[in-house]
């Protein structure tokens, strides 16, 4: 049975995905196709729930150390920023950008009515959609949606471009009509598009009509990725990156980043992911090793971004879906919680510092935190303040701006 091509990309899911490959990399082939915004924001998903409290540690509370006699952070270790908090320990390359004003902290970020599930937690931040409500787009999805004025990815590729470094792409990154890219690395890619069965029968196959079967039609669309994605790959390796990386998941996809970022592929918007923080048990040691990992990636990206000169053009900030509650439990670790801090890192930040008071530890909601900041506002600041987006249309409703960017 044939079906129409138009037919098919309107019912298929996987068709969409599929097709948002080539009409990427399409925009690759000559340099300056997609009209540079001149802002590059880049996401860092910390999945599982991190522990905020650990995270920026409220030294001078005594409520905190009640609730934590094994797992809270001592005064002496933590990071000062402040006569009354620091950072865990291993964020010393996030101290140094806060002693140079470039990083900035928004304590108590949430929503009404929090969910403890993992996967509906995220799915609320990753859509932006109220608690109660069930959306299957993304926030970052719609403003792609918008950039491309209504049109389909078969029509023309969008104006800008949101890219994930993970095998799979987020519910963040899914419109309607456009969704991002999900690739590990440029190298990768390029690989696979030289694949014998890749080139067979891209080779095998001539022009595809309106009527062919859809199969085939996917795959000359993926065939028609192979000089572009040469282009990537050549772009990708032009500059030299100042910083050594780490050779750990989170290092090798900030590295990806930043080669694509100083290649000026123009890509607006670059999503990567790190965790698991679920730390139900022995959270000290495992907020640890991913703090290390975080840190080190960042600071070898934060470096190469200053010494090409980019990174006032650059905002990169992170979330959690949920935070950890205020008590620690029998198994030295911290159980589901709700509000959580945020971190704002780049050379472009109009406040930095804490933006906001610490938590209130004497005012919880049955042993939790409670949230002072809705997350939404957060996505307006970055759509309105960063990307020049208009928030409204893309989150549904208005919500006020922070001064951060």
């Amino acid at each position: 049975m044939l079906i129409k091509r138009r037919d098919f990309l309107k019912s298929s899911s996987l068709a969409t995905a599929s097709l948002m490959l080539p009409k990427f990399l399409k925009a690759f082939e000559a340099p300056g196709v997609l009209p540079f915004k001149g802002k590059t924001l880049v996401v860092l998903q910390l999945s599982g729930g991190n522990d905020g409290l650990n995270t920026l540690v409220p030294t001078r509370n005594d409520i905190y150390y009640k609730q934590r006699p094994r797992l809270a952070i001592k005064q002496a270790d933590a990071l000062a920023l402040n006569s009354e908090c620091g950072l865990h320990p291993s964020l010393t390359g996030l101290k140094s950008l806060w002693d140079e004003g470039q990083l900035a902290i928004l304590n108590s970020v949430g929503y009404p009515n929090p969910d403890r599930s993992h996967f509906r937690s995220m799915d609320i931040w990753h859509s932006a959609s109220p608690a109660d409500r069930y959306w299957q787009t993304g926030w970052l999805g719609r403003y792609l949606d918008a950039q491309c004025a209504g049109n389909a990815p078969t029509k023309g590729s969008c104006s800008s471009v949101a890219l994930e470094l993970d095998d799979t792409l987020s519910l963040a990154l899914k419109g309607e009509q456009v969704k991002g890219l999900a690739m590990q690395d440029a190298q990768k890619l390029h690989r696979a598009t030289r694949s014998p069965f890749f080139t067979a029968y891209s080779e095998a196959h001539g022009p595809v009509h309106d009527d062919e079967a859809p199969i085939d039609y996917l795959y000359k669309t993926l065939a028609e990725t192979l000089s572009s994605a040469e282009y990537l790959f050549q772009q990708s390796r032009k500059k030299t990156l100042a910083a050594t990386y780490p050779n750990t998941s989170l290092g090798k996809s900030l590295k990806t980043i930043a080669s694509l970022i100083l290649a000026d592929t123009d890509t607006a918007i670059y999503y990567v992911s790190l965790g698991s923080f679920d730390t139900h048990v022995n959270q000290g040691g495992q907020q640890k090793r991913l703090f290390v990992e975080m840190n080190d990636a960042l600071a070898a990206f934060a470096k190469d971004m200053k010494a090409n000169g980019k990174w006032n053009e650059v905002l990169v900030t992170t979330f959690s879906e949920f935070g950890r509650r205020v008590s620690q439990n029998a198994s030295g670790g911290t159980d589901h919680g709700t509000a959580n801090l945020m971190f704002f890192m780049g050379g472009g930040l109009k406040q930095q510092g804490l933006l906001n008071p610490l938590p209130d530890l004497g005012d919880l909601d049955e042993g939790d935190l409670k949230f002072k900041v809705d997350f939404r506002r957060v996505y307006a600041t970055l759509l309105e303040g960063w990307l020049g987006a208009d928030a409204k249309t893309i989150l549904g409703e208005a919500f006020e701006p922070l001064g951060v960017v």
